[in-house]
């Protein structure tokens, strides 16, 4: 039995170009949507790609702890600065709630 490869192909052989790659470093895939009258870069990333760093979601204004897949989305006219990393269920129901919403302590949580 021959030993295993652990060497990765090389991008002629798997048959994607190095723009694709360079998304799936992230551990993700990257996409277009439009939001709010713009367009908007989202980018997926898996949650063995999220280490290191915790991140506050715009859509509920909770943490997004290390190591959990959420989606980082910004608008394609600006750059790194506008980024902004939402829960995956945030950034899906953007549409139906508004953003950095604030309760009182004794509000019901529904």
């Amino acid at each position: 039995m021959s030993p295993r490869r652990n060497r990765p192909k090389g991008a002629g052989s798997s048959g994607r170009s190095a723009e694709d790659d360079r998304s799936g470093r992230y551990g993700g895939w990257q996409s277009t949507e439009s939001w709010r009258g713009e367009d908007w870069s989202v980018r997926h990333v898996a949650g063995a790609s999220a280490q290191g760093k915790s991140y506050r979601c715009p859509g509920c204004d909770q943490l997004i702890p290390d190591g959990v897949p959420h989606v980082v989305a910004w608008p394609e006219h600006s750059g790194v600065d506008e980024r902004r990393h939402w829960h995956k269920a945030c950034w899906n129901a953007k549409d139906r709630r508004t953003t950095r919403v604030q309760r009182s302590r004794n509000a019901p949580r529904f």
